[in-house]
């Protein structure tokens, strides 16, 4: 009989320390329940704020304009229009804006993918004499406020000529500070040993480079066209001093000149926000794209 309920008493006391841990655990998992739940109610408030100005913009292209002045923050037309796309594309130049600055990306994203990586490449291989005071001036370039550069660059264009052309809107953005710092700390951490196998095997400093190295570069590749496009896309400053001719005209001045009322009277609300949500597409096209791909340091790994 003793030993029965010594027994019994030590079954109860494991089921009541059981039962006991038991609680605790469900404790701490509801602990962290409700610290998720909290977090992912702040990041969904954080990116409701952060979307709201693109849903107006997207909601009040499709509005009248006595109805955007009337309800400017509202998601829902009380009347649906296309009269602000009508009047953007068959009443403006809104396709020759859209194809030069397709021209424009075009060739500025591919210069800087191919001169930013040739560049990053020579900082990070080769040796040879100025080569620290070249990076330290790249470094320096970056800190310089791109306004600051804009009366320089002008003269510049209009003493060799190229005021008002293609080439002089698109050859000073060839190539771009940042892109070369990316290219060459990316380059530097790609080991050094598969380049010698290369040159044991013949390979020139250039097939190096372009079969070897430049393949194993592509997350950082990836991250110079995201930037490139969209930097290229967006940019307002070199096509102001480059160019006068309507002929010439992209997007961002197109843009521009439209929110200072060029093409009727009144705040012309649908109008604008129409032209710039149309501008963020192939920005976002591009984005969603790529976005997996940017700086994915695993891949092209190397294993020495």
């Amino acid at each position: 009989m003793t030993g029965t309920t010594l027994d019994t008493r030590s079954e109860s006391s494991a089921g009541a320390a059981t039962d006991a841990a038991g609680r605790r655990r469900g404790t701490g998992f509801t602990g962290r329940t409700i610290g998720q739940i909290v977090l992912y109610a702040v990041l969904i408030a954080v990116a409701v704020i952060y979307i709201f100005p693109f849903l107006i913009q997207v909601a009040t292209a499709f509005k009248t304009n006595g109805d955007a002045t009337a309800n400017p923050v509202s998601l829902i037309p009380t009347q649906w229009s296309t009269q602000a796309l009508h009047t953007l594309f068959v009443n403006s130049d809104f396709a020759v804006w859209f194809l030069n600055s397709a021209i424009v990306t075009v060739f500025v994203t591919v210069g800087r993918v191919l001169f930013d990586s040739m560049a990053g490449y020579a900082l990070a291989r080769l040796r040879f004499r100025g080569r620290n005071i070249i990076f330290a001036g790249l470094v320096a370039v970056m800190s310089v406020p791109a306004v600051v550069l804009m009366i320089p660059k002008f003269l510049v264009l209009n003493e060799i000529h190229l005021y008002d052309t293609y080439p002089g809107m698109i050859l000073p953005l060839l190539v771009d500070a940042a892109g070369v710092f990316i290219m060459k700390g990316f380059f530097e951490a790609i080991p050094a040993s598969v380049e010698e196998q290369a040159r044991v095997d013949g390979a020139g400093t250039f097939r190096v480079f372009w079969s070897v190295v430049l393949p194993m570069a592509r997350p950082a590749l990836m991250t110079i066209i995201i930037m490139s496009f969209q930097g290229s896309w967006n940019e307002l400053e070199q096509f102001i001093i480059s160019a006068q001719n309507p002929a010439l005209t992209t997007l961002t001045k197109g843009v521009a000149s439209l929110a200072s009322g060029q093409l009727g009277q009144g705040n012309q609300y649908p109008l604008k926000l129409a032209a710039a949500a149309i501008m963020t597409i192939p920005v976002a096209v591009m984005f969603f794209i790529f976005q997996r791909r940017i700086m994915n340091t695993s891949e092209g790994s190397v294993k020495e």
